[in-house]
């Protein structure tokens, strides 16, 4: 197991990870400082338990974002969906005109 010394809002934290993994747990550990030091500089040191729960909030309302974006249909799946649709109503067309052949050609010729 691997074991990281990160450091966030000017304080070292003593972090355990899964080996191979402590190069990502340093970015991660440098956007959440990034985050911490941008809230220090608008709103001042209130309290490490506050900025961390407050840079915790931003990047979940990000992932929030970002999940309501992924989920929201785009444009091409509108478009698909539309397109089916006129597929289908113009398949239903042909089969009724098929049927309507059908009853016209059995009156001219009837077996």
């Amino acid at each position: 197991m691997g074991q990281v010394a990160v450091t966030v809002n000017g304080r070292s934290y003593e972090i355990a990870c899964d080996d191979g993994q402590e190069d990502h747990l340093v970015r991660l550990a440098g956007d959440i400082d990034q985050r911490v030091r941008g809230l220090v500089t608008s709103i001042g040191q209130v309290g490490e338990a506050r900025l961390l729960l407050m840079a915790g909030l931003l990047i979940a309302d990000e992932l929030s974002d970002v999940r309501a974006h992924v989920l929201e249909p785009t444009a091409d799946d509108e478009n698909a969906r539309s397109i089916r649709a006129i597929e289908d109503a113009i398949s239903a067309d042909i089969d009724a005109l098929a049927q309507k052949i059908e009853a016209i050609a059995s009156r001219l010729h009837p077996a």
